[in-house]
């Protein structure tokens, strides 16, 4: 056995994730106001970035050859401005103001209120004492989102030191305020308090509310038609009356931050029959070089950690700008292949989507499957169907009788079709349903049936069933 040092010589090959490769791959991925912040955080970070301001109406020029007629036009006078200019009769000038018309619904309407805040305003101009007044307002700071009281009516008596008669009577107070049924201490009491409020004085109804709401979800009817001793129909009746109640008062007020608005990465319009794409980068800014860095690098006399200094954030800002446009080619030529390949869908709706994968559009393309992946997750197109996430044209399917594939998604709407189509009295059951599509050709089991109603929101059949 020999010991002893050796030099050997190999060659290998390793893929390196470089940092321009790094940020081209996170530029990617980016939506449009993510991208437009992050270019916001380089331009702090890279003195060698800035904005380019593109002045509108500059470029193109188009001159309108002058007639006879226009000339004889210029000598023409305007009597209109020529008498509302009262210089001549010795009064000041009066300027033309004109409305500007630019301005936007949203840029008169601030947030909604609370529901603290609309709760509070309420308490302030109702007519209670200074003490009811002080405990209300702690039972309206402990009511969440959806309007109930998150707290008992012990810790109330034990924070303020206040008897229970005291507190019972802020909180009927509280409960008296819009909406009806805030206040509340769990579902049965906030449909008892709306139907109050309402002035329904059904005997039935608040007794199926108070004990049974249970078995009304589930669809029991006929077992609560026994046990009260009145007919099917009255049952249904009161299940239609507590379903036009809310079991959530609150939701209807907004909270902070909760107003989020998409804007599409992609804009399809239609046009003499053919889809146009417009990559919606408005938000994003322009990006150029500063010229007054670039002459660091020419200069002789200049520091040797400067110029590696300048020299470091010119290729960074080099790279970025060469990202953001490399974004825009690869975002435009995976929506041209989804136009080309969902056509149908685009003309006609949701039933004629096509099932497709994200390796289909990568062979097509010419590009890798997560460069596909990241190009389309986190961004939204705009189509005449609507806004629809990119991701949503990637969908499974099923095979039909003819051998061509049904997506999902147009699945699911044949069958809200026929479920909005169906006799109340005698609803169709998953089995049923299954034989419909296999009649049309489309081979699909019970459970997938039932797992399509499941995501539409779709109740079973006993819940479905009008008496």
């Amino acid at each position: 056995m020999r010991m002893g040092y050796g030099l050997n010589v190999m060659q290998t090959q390793k893929l390196i994730m470089t940092p321009e490769l790094r940020q081209a791959i996170a530029v990617l991925q980016l939506s449009s106001l993510e991208l437009g912040m992050y270019i916001e955080q380089q331009l702090q970070e890279n003195p060698l970035l800035e904005i380019r301001e593109e002045e509108p109406g500059q470029g193109e020029t188009w001159e309108q050859p002058v007639q006879e007629n226009d000339r004889e036009r210029d000598y023409d006078i305007d009597w209109q401005d020529y008498f509302h200019d009262s210089s001549d009769l010795g009064l000041p000038r009066s300027e033309v103001r004109r409305e500007n018309e630019d301005f936007g619904y949203e840029h008169f309407l601030t947030r909604s209120p609370s529901l603290m805040e609309h709760l509070l305003f309420q308490l302030n101009l109702s007519r209670c004492s200074k003490r009811q007044h002080e405990i209300a307002e702690y039972i309206i700071g402990n009511i969440d989102d959806n309007g109930y009281l998150n707290c008992s009516i012990e810790e109330i008596v034990k924070q303020l030191d206040a008897g229970p008669g005291e507190v019972m009577e802020a909180l009927k107070v509280v409960q008296s305020l819009d909406p009806p049924g805030v206040g509340a201490r769990s579902l049965q009491e906030c449909l008892l308090l709306q139907l109050n409020h309402l002035g329904i004085n059904d005997e039935l109804a608040n007794n199926v509310v108070a004990g049974y709401l249970a078995d009304l979800a589930d669809g029991k009817y006929n077992r609560l038609a026994q046990l009260f001793g009145v007919p099917v129909q009255e049952i249904q009746r009161v299940a239609d009356l507590i379903k036009t109640l809310d079991p959530k008062p609150g939701r209807n007020f907004s909270g902070i931050g909760e107003n989020r608005y998409i804007t599409p990465d992609i804009v399809l319009n239609k046009v003499d029959d053919e889809y146009v794409i417009i990559i919606n980068d408005v938000t994003v800014p322009r990006l150029t070089i500063n010229n007054t860095y670039r002459a660091v690098l020419s200069q002789e006399k200049s520091d040797n950690k400067t110029k590696k200094f300048v020299e470091h954030k010119l290729n960074a800002a080099a790279w970025l700008i060469k990202s953001i446009e490399q974004r825009r080619l690869t975002l435009y030529k995976v929506t041209k292949c989804l136009v080309d390949l969902q056509r149908d869908f685009l003309d006609h709706g949701v039933k004629y989507l096509k099932p497709l994968n994200l390796k289909t559009v990568a062979d097509m393309v010419g590009l890798h499957e997560s460069t596909v992946s990241r190009a389309t997750s986190n961004k939204y197109i705009q189509t005449p169907q609507g806004v629809f996430e990119m991701k949503y044209f990637f969908s499974s399917g099923l095979s039909n009788t003819g051998g061509s594939m049904v997506s999902a998604e147009s699945i699911k709407k044949t069958m809200q079709e026929i479920l909005d189509a169906e006799n109340p009295k005698n609803p169709l059951n998953d089995q049923q349903i299954a034989d419909i599509f296999a009649r049309r050709g489309i081979k699909i089991s019970r459970r997938t049936v039932a797992k399509y109603r499941d995501e539409l929101g779709i109740p079973p059949i006993r819940k479905r069933k009008r008496y």
